[in-house]
Parts: structure tokens; C-alpha cells; sequence
């Protein structure tokens, strides 16, 4: 095996990402406050073409240096619109045939490797606060919370980690 350099990697340009075919998901970022998962989330969603990225509430907006460390110019690449009221956003986003799933851990979760999105349904899911975890009012809301999975003590991920994860994941079954 050979480590491939970066001119193998065959990379969209920005004008090639704004014009590909986009994976039907979007992302609400809900009261974040680490910048640095901020751009995890940018950088995550331009691997897999996420449609695009909310951020609500407190969360910060690009251009930010601390956002630019992670994301790696991905703020660029990824489209994203800043919402103050995340139930408001969600209830433009249903407005326009949108499904919401909070990323919680709450009572009637469905596990993430039990999920399974509708076929040509557009799918928004939201990941909260790296302490309070997503808004009680807007799990709510939600059409449903999906759960990862969790055997340790801790019962909790970084919410970019939880990202990666989960979107693999929707990504996978809504490409397949």
C-alpha cells in the first residue's frame, strides 16, 4: 500500500461542489458553542455533501479563525444560513416537506442502526448544545430523535463525533 498525495485525491472544486448533486440532508446546529465544532461539522458535511448547515441561536457564523482551524475552508465550500430561533427554522424547514431528527438521547429514541429515512424525503437533523444537549422544546418538535448507541460509562459523544457517526450512517442508507 502507498499513502496517496493530495493531486490523487481527485477533490471537487468549490465551483464543482456548489454544482454537484447534494445528499438529501441538512443540519441544524442548535446553541453550539465550540467553535472548533462548528467547523468539524462544516468539514464532515463537505465530505458527504450535505445539502446544507443551519446554525441557530448562540452558534457562531463564519468567518471565524477558530471555525477556519477545523474547517479548512469547508465554509466555503458548504452552503449554511444562520437562524436565530431553531423551532422557527424547523417549522420552515416541515413547511417545505422536511423531516426533523433530533439527535438525543430521550424516551421513544429509535437507534440509529434501526433508522431507516424515507425514500425521497428530505431529512434535517439536529445536534445540540455540548452540555444541555438538544433543546427539550425542540426535541419535542421533532418527527422523531434518533440515538446512538452507547455501552461505557459516559453515555455521551462530542457532538462532532456524534456527527460523523450519524451521517455516515444516513448516508450510507440514503445513497444505498
Amino acid at each position: 500500500m502507498r499513502k496517496l498525495k493530495n493531486s490523487e485525491l481527485e477533490r471537487l472544486t468549490n465551483d464543482e461542489f456548489k454544482k454537484v448533486t447534494k445528499t438529501p440532508i441538512i443540519v441544524v446546529l442548535d446553541n453550539i458553542r465550540s467553535l472548533n465544532n462548528i467547523g468539524s461539522v462544516f468539514r464532515t458535511s463537505d465530505a458527504f455533501l450535505v445539502e446544507k448547515i443551519y446554525l441557530c441561536g448562540i452558534t457562531a457564523t463564519p468567518p471565524h479563525r477558530d471555525i477556519h482551524k477545523t474547517a479548512l475552508g469547508s465554509t466555503e465550500s458548504v452552503t449554511w444560513e444562520y437562524a436565530e430561533d431553531t423551532l422557527n427554522l424547523l417549522d420552515q424547514l416541515r413547511s417545505e416537506g422536511v423531516e426533523i431528527a433530533a439527535i438525543e438521547q430521550a424516551e421513544n429514541s429509535i437507534a440509529l442502526h434501526d433508522f431507516v429515512p424515507k425514500k425521497d424525503k428530505k431529512i434535517a437533523i439536529v445536534l445540540g448544545n455540548e452540555v444541555k444537549g438538544v433543546q427539550q422544546e425542540v426535541v419535542s418538535n421533532a418527527d422523531y430523535c434518533i440515538e446512538i448507541p452507547q455501552f461505557g460509562t459516559k453515555h455521551s459523544l462530542n457532538i462532532s463525533v456524534s456527527y460523523g457517526v450519524v451521517l455516515w450512517d444516513l448516508f450510507n442508507k440514503v445513497k444505498n
